[in-house]
């Protein structure tokens, strides 16, 4: 591992001579890592699309148990966020929660048998399948897919009332609105290309639907050469803290009172024309007493806490391929 600053100057660097690389960094910027030989490389596994450096491989079998966390404790974070949106510290802040889990697979085992858009494992760290995009950068473009809105694809009508929930909807319009101007510090003539769409996401135990907007943008002349201070500039990922951002950090510090390492930071792929990066999260991290998800959700003044307690336990999940 190498200082978060140190991995945004290797990216200059590597977008620059147009050199292949992979990095990633944490939520708190404090550390990170780099290789210029990310598809022959095996220290850190990953997949970005159709790009990966190893063999996915299904499990026989897969035992996943999680443990959450009693609904007591949870509430108590959600109050010091509900207390800070009611000052109006914030308008939309991510919360999240630590749920052990327990499984018959070894971190890289479930890595291996996992399916995602994205991945990452850090052997005997974390492992990450991740389906939210932070940015993409391509042509002199730069694009975000933030997800906000989530619910059990088995509901009854379950699209029709995800897209019209008032506090899922006013969640997403936050989001965006936050992203579209995170992305005009860094790019001209921002637009929303696409607004509040559906993915279906197969959890292992079932399908979930996740509502996501896709924004996009001239990358600015003074970032072309400098795409590793581009992506730092938008950190942390929007999505994963809420708006305001200083402020909310702030928020979200106070209630969790954890680090969350490289939980909610990114990585990325550069194959020497497109950049593409990853949120990290749907995130298992080894600890010394097991293996614990991380998982959480955007709270507004509108959220009922039992509700966000249940999204943030259905959101641990292990993807399995079929």
């Amino acid at each position: 591992m190498i200082a978060a600053d140190e991995v945004r100057g290797k990216i200059n660097e590597a977008v620059r001579s147009r050199v292949p690389c992979l990095f990633g960094v944490d939520y708190e910027l404090c550390e990170g890592f780099f290789t210029d030989r990310p598809l022959e490389q095996r220290q850190y596994l990953f997949r970005a699309g159709e790009a990966a450096n190893y063999r996915p491989q299904k499990p026989e079998t897969a035992v996943w148990t999680s443990f959450p966390e009693p609904y007591g404790v949870y509430r108590r974070r959600f109050e010091t966020v509900m207390a800070g949106l009611k000052r109006g510290n914030s308008f939309l802040a991510n919360l999240t929660v630590r749920t052990p889990v327990s499984s018959n697979l070894t971190l890289e085992q479930l890595f291996r048998g996992s399916v995602s858009h994205y991945g990452l494992l850090i052997p005997g760290r974390m492992a990450c399948f991740s389906p939210e995009r932070f940015v993409r950068i391509a042509d002199g473009r730069i694009s975000s897919n933030p997800m906000k809105g989530t619910i059990d694809a088995a509901f009854p009508d379950a699209e029709t009332v995800i897209l019209n929930d008032y506090k899922e909807t006013a969640e997403h319009y936050t989001i965006v609105d936050l992203i579209r101007n995170d992305l005009s510090r860094v790019a001209d003539d921002v637009e929303v290309k696409r607004f509040r769409y559906v993915d279906r996401i197969d959890t292992g135990e079932g399908t979930i639907l996740q509502v996501s907007s896709e924004i996009e943008g001239c990358l600015s002349p003074a970032y072309a050469e400098r795409v590793g201070d581009a992506l730092f500039e938008l950190l942390p990922a929007g999505s994963i803290c809420g708006a305001p951002k200083e402020a909310t950090v702030r928020l979200i510090a106070e209630a969790e009172r954890t680090p969350r390492g490289f939980y909610t930071g990114i990585f990325g792929y550069y194959d020497g024309r497109v950049l593409d990066t990853a949120v990290l999260i749907r995130y298992v991290e080894q600890t010394p007493g097991g293996l614990v998800f991380r998982s959480g959700g955007g709270i507004t003044v509108n959220s009922v806490c039992r509700s966000e307690y249940r999204e943030a336990c259905e959101k641990v999940y292990f993807p399995i391929l079929r």
